[in-house]
C-alpha cells in the first residue's frame, strides 16, 4: 500500500501532517515516510506544545544560520540564496524518512508524538512524501 501526501509550506519551519497520515493507515505493519526532497526533513516530535516546534526552529536557525552570516562564510553553494545550503546541511544532519508501526488501523505514536515536515527553506514549497505500509 503506497501513496504521497503533499504538504505545502510557507516557510521554514515545522508543518504536521499526522492526521493525513493517520487517517490513511490501515491495518497492520511497518510505516515508512520519505521525503522526496534534499532541503527538508522528517520528524517524530511533540505536538502539544506549540513552543517545542518554535524553539526547533530555532536552535537550528542558530546552529546552521543563513550564507549571509559571517561564521558561514566559507560555503560555496551560495547562488540559491542565503537559506539554500544551510537547509541542505540540516537535512543531512535530521532524518528524511520515518518508520512508524501501525496496529489496527492506528499509528503507534507516543501521546504527544507527532509526525512534521521541517521546512529548512524560507520560500513556499509543495513537499512530497512517499508514504508505504508493509
Amino acid at each position: 500500500m503506497q501513496t504521497t501526501f503533499v504538504v505545502n509550506t510557507t516557510g521554514q519551519g515545522l508543518y504536521e501532517f499526522t492526521s493525513d497520515v493517520a487517517a490513511w493507515a490501515d491495518g497492520d505493519g511497518l510505516l515508512t515516510l520519505f521525503v522526496q526532497h534534499t532541503s527538508c526533513s522528517l520528524v517524530v516530535q511533540e505536538n502539544a506544545d506549540p513552543e517545542v516546534q518554535t524553539d526547533l526552529a530555532a536552535f537550528f536557525a542558530r546552529l546552521v544560520p543563513p550564507t549571509t552570516d559571517p561564521s558561514m562564510s566559507y560555503l560555496t553553494h551560495t547562488y540559491e540564496g542565503p537559506d539554500d545550503m544551510p537547509a541542505h546541511i540540516k537535512a543531512s544532519i535530521l532524518p528524511v524518512s520515518l518508520s512508524i508501526p501501525v496496529r489496527a488501523g492506528r499509528l503507534a505514536l507516543g501521546t504527544w508524538q507527532g509526525i512534521y515536515l521541517f521546512e529548512h527553506r524560507d520560500a513556499p514549497k509543495a513537499r512530497s512524501i512517499v508514504a508505504h505500509l508493509g
